[in-house]
């Protein structure tokens, strides 16, 4: 596991949403554990404490549940994962917009550069 992580934004909520689209994705599965806070922050050279508020903030967003002297595991609540990837995207879709708004798209404009990029991803 490796991140570059951006400066604007929380190192804990990095590491949380990338778990939240590992999660997502099914690599990692519901009722999984998660790796410890401690491999975590090894791993990405963060502190402990920085990977534990990140696990806590999952655990607040009911994506994931700490069982005491066991772990973190991914929520078994297939709504609660399908709610977050909702959540995900429309966060994408936002940032995107706003994106080409700024580039001068009209609506009508974004719609069709969505459809023929959804058609060109279908083709190749």
């Amino acid at each position: 596991m490796s991140m570059q992580f951006d400066p604007n934004k929380a190192i804990y909520a990095q590491i949380a949403d990338y778990y939240y689209q590992q999660i997502c994705s099914g690599e990692l599965a519901p009722g999984e554990k998660l790796p410890s806070v401690r491999d975590t922050a090894q791993r990405l050279q963060v502190n402990p404490n920085t990977v534990s508020r990140a696990y806590l903030e999952m655990d607040r967003e009911k994506i994931t549940f700490s069982k005491r002297g066991q772990g973190t595991f991914v929520t078994m609540d297939m709504e609660d994962i399908q709610g977050l990837k909702k959540s995900l995207a429309a966060d994408q879709m936002q940032a995107l917009i706003k994106y080409m708004k700024r580039l001068g798209f009209s609506e009508d404009e974004m719609v069709d550069s969505l459809k023929r990029s959804l058609k060109e991803m279908k083709d190749s």
